[in-house]
């Protein structure tokens, strides 16, 4: 274990070599977003505006910044599922695509399972990809204004406590973070509204998938 999040300038360096070769001496990279109806995404449901979601607004990031690059975002979450079904399907429906890189966004859907069954698939998840040699990025949760739900008001005070979980295991195994909620949170603090960032109580609209895009860039500084 690690004690400390990697360092966002190298921990993908190898993936970003890769991406920066020309052909005929490149290959295909795989970057894989797993996760709940936000990566799906899932705007006011029913409506799936995938095209203005963050995995795609991604994958047109990454083609401005490497513009040579031979390079997939594959999307393979569920909407409405948590980490405990993520964790089940990890083997069968992410590793599957050899991903380079794989990014894990579960937060907003794992307060039904509480704190220590959430650790214990965002775990096994991290820990599968990592016997593969596959770089994690973990994303905490992007925001929702739902104060009651089945008339329990810990569906919205439980959020943070799974934000600094992730937190903390981005710290433990030494991978890449890209804290949503801190970004939406700093988008408040600086005169915002949550409700400029949302089309749904928990949904991103494309401003809010933007934010989220500048953290995941982060770890693929500009060559």
């Amino acid at each position: 274990m690690s004690g400390q999040i990697a360092d966002k300038e190298n921990y993908l360096f190898d993936v970003m070599q890769e991406m920066l070769k020309l052909w005929p001496g490149n290959r295909l990279v795989n970057v894989v977003c797993h996760g709940h109806s936000v990566p799906a995404g899932y705007f006011t449901t029913p409506l799936i505006d995938a095209l203005n979601a963050y995995p795609h607004l991604l994958f047109v990031a990454l083609k401005e910044r490497f513009a040579h690059a031979a390079l997939n975002v594959i999307v393979t979450a569920i909407g409405g599922e948590n980490s405990e079904t993520g964790a089940a399907r990890f083997e069968t429906d992410v590793l599957c695509h050899k991903p380079d890189v794989v990014t894990i966004d579960y937060s907003l859907n794992d307060r039904d399972l509480g704190l220590a069954r959430a650790a214990q698939s965002w775990r096994k998840m991290i820990e599968g990809a990592l016997a593969k040699n596959i770089k994690v990025i973990l994303l905490t949760p992007t925001h929702d204004i739902m104060t009651l739900r089945w008339g329990d008001p810990k569906w919205a005070t439980e959020l943070p406590k799974h934000a600094e979980q992730v937190r903390q295991l981005a710290f433990e195994y030494g991978i890449g973070l890209a804290d949503s909620d801190a970004a939406f949170q700093k988008y408040i603090d600086n005169g915002g509204e949550v409700t400029d960032l949302l089309s749904h109580v928990n949904h991103p609209n494309k401003l809010g998938h933007q934010l989220v895009v500048r953290e995941l860039l982060r770890w693929f500084p500009a060559q």
